[in-house]
C-alpha cells in the first residue's frame, strides 16, 4: 500500500529519534517504577500492613494475589487503549496512561493500614492496584510503537529497545529507594511509615515525565495512515475485531514470545525477594542490593541485544535468551542458597542477562507482527495476555511451590518450561527484521 504524505507540516525538533526515545524511555520507566514498586512491597511490607495472618508464606501468598489482580486489568486496559490509540493516535493515549499510574501509586502512599481501617484498606489498596494494571495494558504498546514508527528499519530493535529499558529502569529505580530506606531506616520505622516515602514520589516522576512526553510529536507512520483512510474512506471494522479476525496467529506469536521472558522476570525480581529473606532468612537489605545491581545491568544491556536482533535476526536474539534461562532455571537456586551477596548477585544479574537477549528485541519483533491500522491493538492485546497467564501467575505460582515441597527445585522446572515455550514460538515464528511498517503483513 502507497501511503499518501502527511498533511499537516511536521516539527522535526519534536520529531527527532533521540526526543522520541527519551520520552518514551522517562515514560515508561516512571510507570515500571509505579508497578513494581507494588510488588517489592508485596514481598516485603504489604503481607503484615494490609494482609496480616499468622504464616508469613500465607500472607506474602495473599500479598502476592492483590499484586496478580493488577496483571488482570492489564488486558482491558491493552483493548480500551489500543482501540484509540489505533484511531486517534499514540501520543494521546500515552499520556493518559502515565496520569492514571501516577494517580493511583501517590494514593497508595496515602492509605490507612489494616489495622486503622480493617478490611477496608486491602479493598482500597487492590482497587488501586486494578487502576495500574488498566494503565500499563496501555502503556506498553504505544511506547514502543511510537519509538518503532518513528525510527528506520535498519537500526529499529535498537532504537525500540530503549522503551523496554525502562522495565528495569524502573525496576532499579524502586528498588534503590526501597534499598536506601533499608539503610537510613530502622525495621519498625520502615515498617511504619517508611514504605510510603517511594509511594508518594511517584507525583513528582509522574510530573516530569509528563512535560517529557508532551513534547513530542505523533508517530508519522500513524498519521500518514490516518491521512490515507481520510483520502480514501471505507467502512472499517473495530481494531480489536480485524486483530482476531485476520491476526489471530499473530497475537498466539506475541504471546508465546513474551511467556516465558515474563515468567523468569518476575521470579528473579519479585519472588527472589521473598525466598532470600521468608526462605533463607537473610537480610532485605542483601536481597534488594543483588536485585539492585543486576537491574543495573540488565538496564544497559537490554539496547545491545536490540541492536544484535538489527544484525542476525530478533528470532536468533530471543532463542539466545530462552535456552539460556532455560538452562539457568536450574543454575540460580543453587547460587542464591550459599547466602554469599555476591554469588546471589551473580545469579540474578546471569539471570537478567538472558531475560535481556528475550526482551530486548521483543519491541520491534511484535511491532513488525501486525499491520498499522491494527498495530497499537495488536501489540497491546498480544502481550497484555501473555502478563495474565505468565507474569501474573508466576510469584504465586513459584511461592505455592516453595510452600508445597520446601525445596526451589519445582520453581526451576517451572521456569524452565515457560523459557521453551519462548523458545519454539521463537523457531517457528517468521522473522520480521527489516520490515517496512508503513506496508501491509499480507500485501
Amino acid at each position: 500500500m502507497t501511503t499518501a504524505p502527511v498533511s499537516a507540516p511536521v516539527d522535526k525538533r519534536r520529531n527527532g529519534i533521540g526526543r522520541i526515545v527519551t520520552a518514551s524511555l522517562v515514560g515508561t520507566t516512571v510507570e515500571w517504577y509505579d508497578f513494581f514498586l507494588y510488588g517489592s512491597a508485596a514481598a516485603l511490607v504489604f503481607n503484615t500492613a494490609f494482609f496480616p495472618t499468622g504464616d508469613p508464606l500465607t500472607g506474602t501468598l495473599i500479598a502476592f494475589l492483590s499484586y496478580a489482580i493488577g496483571f488482570l486489568a492489564r488486558p482491558l486496559g491493552g483493548l480500551v487503549f489500543g482501540h484509540f490509540g489505533d484511531r486517534l493516535g499514540r501520543k494521546k493515549l500515552l499520556v493518559l496512561s502515565l496520569l492514571l499510574m501516577g494517580g493511583a501509586t501517590f494514593a497508595m502512599g496515602l492509605l490507612p493500614t489494616y489495622a486503622a481501617i480493617g478490611v477496608a484498606a486491602p479493598i482500597l489498596l487492590t482497587s488501586l492496584r486494578l487502576v495500574q494494571g488498566f494503565a500499563l495494558g496501555g502503556e506498553w504498546g504505544g511506547a514502543v510503537l511510537i519509538v518503532s514508527e518513528h525510527g528506520g528499519a535498519r537500526h529499529r530493535g535498537f532504537w525500540a529497545s530503549w522503551p523496554q529499558a525502562g522495565a528495569p529502569g524502573g525496576n532499579l529505580l524502586a528498588t534503590g529507594v526501597l534499598a536506601l530506606l533499608a539503610v537510613v531506616q530502622t525495621e519498625e520505622a520502615f515498617l511504619a511509615w517508611g514504605w510510603r516515602v517511594p509511594f508518594l514520589l511517584s507525583g513528582v516522576l509522574v510530573v516530569i515525565g509528563l512535560w517529557i512526553r508532551i513534547s513530542v510529536s505523533e508517530s508519522p507512520v500513524f498519521l500518514a495512515a490516518q491521512a490515507e483512510r481520510a483520502k480514501h474512506p471505507v467502512k472499517e471494522r473495530p481494531p480489536i475485531v480485524e486483530v482476531f479476525r485476520t491476526g489471530w496467529r499473530e497475537v498466539l506469536g506475541a504471546i508465546g514470545l513474551r511467556f516465558g521472558e515474563n515468567v523468569s522476570y518476575y521470579i528473579l525480581t519479585a519472588f527472589v525477594l521473598v525466598y532470600v529473606t521468608v526462605q533463607l532468612e537473610l537480610s532485605r537489605s542483601l536481597a534488594l542490593n543483588a536485585v539492585l545491581i543486576a537491574s543495573a545491568v540488565h538496564f544497559v544491556t537490554i539496547p545491545a541485544w536490540g541492536a544484535l536482533s538489527d544484525r542476525i535476526g530478533r528470532r536468533a536474539v530471543t532463542l539466545v535468551g530462552a535456552l539460556g534461562m532455560a538452562v539457568w532455571a536450574f543454575v540460580f537456586f543453587g547460587l542464591v542458597d550459599t547466602g554469599s551477596f555476591g554469588t546471589v548477585t551473580l545469579s540474578v544479574t546471569v539471570g537478567l542477562l538472558f531475560h535481556g537477549a528475550m526482551y530486548g528485541p521483543q519491541a520491534a519483533f511484535v511491532s513488525e507482527l501486525f499491520d498499522t491500522r491494527v498495530r497499537y491493538s495488536g501489540a497491546a492485546i498480544g502481550s497484555q495476555l501473555a502478563s495474565i497467564v505468565a507474569g501474573a501467575l508466576a510469584p504465586i505460582i513459584a511461592v505455592k511451590l516453595l510452600a508445597d515441597y520446601g525445596s526451589s527445585t519445582p520453581v526451576s522446572v517451572y521456569l524452565c518450561g515457560a523459557a521453551v515455550v519462548t523458545a519454539i514460538t521463537a523457531a517457528v515464528i517468521r522473522e520480521t527484521r527489516g520490515r517496512d511498517l508503513t506496508s501491509d503483513v499480507r500485501a
